[in-house]
């Protein structure tokens, strides 16, 4: 019997999040939203991402350590890789966007950004002052 599961991770920003999941081709929903997993049972979560096989993927802030934990029924996954690789390209997306987002609020611009083969990526950020 399938049930859901509940992976802890150390994303806190909910609009980087968003954006990180955006970039993966993965829009959520937001909101109280309902995640659907075995046989139509269903948990609450802040963000989900519907599946057409009825097993969706959810985010649900943990007001105590204050981060997104990703929940869904594991035993029912069916991307296109497996739940480990799928939560290290989020979080270096959601890495990425918070880079941006701190470095635009000091001012920089991103000057170059380059994916490399290895799937790291590099930027360059600049600033003039006056």
């Amino acid at each position: 019997m399938s049930h859901f599961s509940t992976v802890k991770t150390e994303l806190r920003d909910r609009q980087a999040l968003v954006e990180a999941l955006r970039d993966l081709g993965l829009p959520p929903a937001e909101g109280s939203c309902q995640v659907r997993g075995y046989r139509g049972q269903t948990v609450t979560a802040d963000l989900a991402i519907p599946q057409a096989d009825g097993v969706d993927i959810g985010f649900r802030l943990n007001a105590e350590s204050g981060s997104y934990e990703l929940v869904t029924d594991l035993e029912l996954w069916k991307q296109p890789i497996p739940v480990e690789r799928f939560l290290a390209k989020l979080t270096q997306r959601y890495a990425l966007r918070t880079i941006l987002a701190s470095t635009a609020e000091e001012g920089f611009q991103v000057s170059e950004q380059t994916s490399h083969l290895d799937g790291s990526i590099e930027l360059v950020v600049t600033r003039w002052d006056a």
